[in-house]
């Protein structure tokens, strides 16, 4: 058994001098990570908020109220599919913004589901979409261990434009319309992948008729009685509704985090991929932000 660096080549044949000699096998490294995918957009005629990303993660917590992901075992010189997924685009009903699904290797977070817009369900996802401006109108589910449901739809039937429910976050579920105003945003994940704690993957607010909800953290949207706010790139985050006038708001991109310890090698960013890495402790930390394509390590 011979020792390369810090890593150890096993079940390998020795020359007299001791050196290998083929037949090497290199053990595997293990990798944690967090994948978030792409937020819901939203539409305004009373849009529901949209819904987050979903969050699967190995270190800190993972979305949906889950138990923690297993961290990953990879191999040497394997090329391992990396996607960040987009945030769906905001518009005007019956205009939807579809987001798209973050991946790592194995491991896919869904996108966000969209709000609903002119009295209808909001659409399930990662998180679910809020419910729009009716009294029947339901949020979007969530994904198992990665998100929860939107708030349901509008109490005031009496009101042409009554408002609209927040979508879900990776934290809580969207909450539900209070009287006029648009409800706020599900509560984000917190963690600290990167050394520090970051909040990932909020529901975007409801738009209202006199005030529209909150986002529920992490750069997501703002409800509106006009033009709904968007959300911040990177953190998996839903946009906020609209209101009768204006358009609802574009939920946010979504990213991958993975980290290994130092001595296990240097990972390889392949073409396709927008990221970087930075150290943190023991540890290689990879921020990839944008595209699709492959990353590997070598020793």
């Amino acid at each position: 058994m011979t020792r390369f660096g810090s890593r150890t080549r096993v079940g390998t044949a020795l020359s007299t001098w001791g050196f290998p000699t083929g037949d090497e096998v290199v053990p595997p490294i293990t990798v944690d990570y967090l994948v978030v995918a792409g937020g819901g957009g939203a539409t305004n005629s009373a849009g529901g908020g949209g819904g987050a990303g979903g969050l699967r993660s190995s270190v800190t917590a993972t979305g949906g109220g889950g138990s923690l992901e297993s961290a990953l075992s990879l191999l040497i010189g394997t090329n391992y599919t990396v996607t960040v997924g987009a945030g769906g685009s905001g518009g005007a009903y019956p205009t939807t913004g579809t987001a798209t699904d973050s991946v790592f290797a194995t491991i896919t977070s869904v996108a966000g589901g969209p709000g609903g817009g002119g009295g209808t369900n909001g659409l399930s996802g990662g998180s679910g979409g809020g419910g729009s401006n009716n009294p029947a109108a339901t949020g979007g589910a969530g994904t198992a261990n990665q998100g929860y449901a939107g708030g349901n739809g509008g109490a005031n039937s009496g009101a042409p434009d009554y408002a609209c429910a927040g979508g879900g976050g990776s934290g809580a579920v969207g909450g539900n319309v209070v009287s006029s105003s648009g409800g706020i945003g599900g509560a984000g994940v917190a963690v600290s992948i990167t050394g520090s704690s970051v909040t990932y993957a909020a529901g975007g607010g409801g738009g209202g008729l006199t005030a529209g909800g909150a986002g529920g953290g992490a750069g997501a949207g703002a409800g509106s009685t006009g033009s709904g706010g968007s959300a911040s790139a990177n953190l998996g985050s839903g946009g906020g509704g609209g209101g009768s006038s204006g358009t609802g708001g574009a939920g946010g991109s979504g990213g991958v985090i993975i980290r290994h310890l130092t001595a296990d090698g240097t990972i390889t960013i392949g073409a396709g991929l927008t990221g970087s890495t930075a150290t943190s402790g023991s540890y290689k930390v990879t921020t990839i932000t944008a595209g699709t394509g492959n990353v590997s390590w070598a020793l």
